[in-house]
């Protein structure tokens, strides 16, 4: 895959994330998708990335702003960085109580690629600055 089908790959992604469009963020993922989400776990499988999707869509609504995308040379690696804008929705267990709260926070993505789908996503934000802008 060339570096700029990858950047579209990418672009694509995000605009289904804005979109509140999980299925669309779903079908650019492998059946083998590697998702590490921040301070969290490895969900492994299509099927546990969509089920993220599902659920980040009851807590939390997101837009992502600013966004830069990188890709290197062949195509295989790609990052983003951007700027989330959100409101917390619903309570996630072992986070602070959710009252709808807004939060303005900093975050980067990081992807693998092949055939033409994403195989890997590594998400990092700073969890202590989002914890402490909705606890306030």
């Amino acid at each position: 895959m060339s570096a700029s089908d990858s950047r579209k790959l990418i672009e694509t992604y995000y605009q289904a994330f804005n979109a509140l469009n999980p299925a669309g963020m779903t079908a650019l993922v492998s059946d083998d998708i590697e998702h590490r989400v921040n301070e969290g776990g490895i969900r492994r499988g299509r099927e546990k990335f969509a089920e993220f999707g599902s659920h980040m869509g009851v807590s939390y609504h997101e837009e992502l702003k600013d966004i830069v995308i990188f890709v290197n040379e062949d195509g295989s690696r790609a990052a983003a960085e951007f700027t989330v804008h959100g409101k917390y929705l619903q309570t996630d267990p072992g986070l602070p109580e959710a009252k709808g709260q807004t939060y303005i926070l900093p975050a980067g993505s990081f992807f693998d690629i092949k055939g033409g789908q994403i195989t890997r996503v590594t998400t990092f934000y700073n969890l202590n600055d989002w914890i402490a802008q909705v606890s306030k």
